[in-house]
C-alpha cells in the first residue's frame, strides 16, 4: 500500500485474521497489530461478549476494505469510495465517461474521413513540395 491510501481513510486488511478490523486499524495509526489485539482481548474480557463483538462486527460493516492496487491520485481514491459504497453509481459514471469519449472520436473520425479533409490535405501536400 502506498503512501496516498494511507493517509486518506482507514481501511479493513485483505489478508487479516477475522474480517481484517484489527490490522487495518494498526496499518491506519502505525501500531503493532499484536497491540491492537491485546487491547481488543482485554476489552472483550473486562466488558463482556457482545458490546465488543457488536463494535467490531459494526466496525467491519463501516470499514472499506484496502484497495487491491495502491492508490495513485485523489480521482483515483474518489472513484475507489464511490465503487465501494455505490458500485452501481461508479458504473454508470463510467459509462458516461466512455460514452462521451466515443461521441469525440466519433465527431474525429467524421472529420478526418469527410471529403474536405482529403482534399485540403492533398492541397497542402502538393503546395509544401515546392
Amino acid at each position: 500500500m502506498n503512501r496516498y491510501s494511507e493517509q486518506k481513510g482507514i481501511y479493513r486488511a485483505r489478508d487479516g485474521i477475522f474480517l481484517g478490523v484489527c490490522k487495518g486499524i494498526a496499518e491506519y495509526f502505525d501500531f503493532k497489530v499484536f497491540w491492537i489485539r491485546v487491547i481488543l482481548v482485554t476489552v472483550f474480557i473486562f466488558s463482556g461478549f457482545w458490546p465488543v463483538i457488536g463494535v467490531y462486527l459494526v466496525a467491519a460493516f463501516f470499514m472499506k476494505p484496502t484497495p487491491v492496487q495502491p492508490l495513485e491520485s485523489e480521482e483515483e481514491q474518489v472513484f475507489y469510495d464511490q465503487y465501494v459504497s455505490s458500485p452501481r453509481t461508479a458504473a454508470m459514471r463510467l459509462k458516461k465517461k466512455f460514452d462521451q469519449l466515443e461521441r469525440r472520436i466519433r465527431r474525429m473520425e467524421a472529420e478526418v474521413t469527410a471529403k474536405e479533409y482529403d482534399w485540403e490535405k492533398r492541397f497542402n501536400s502538393s503546395h509544401g513540395a515546392r
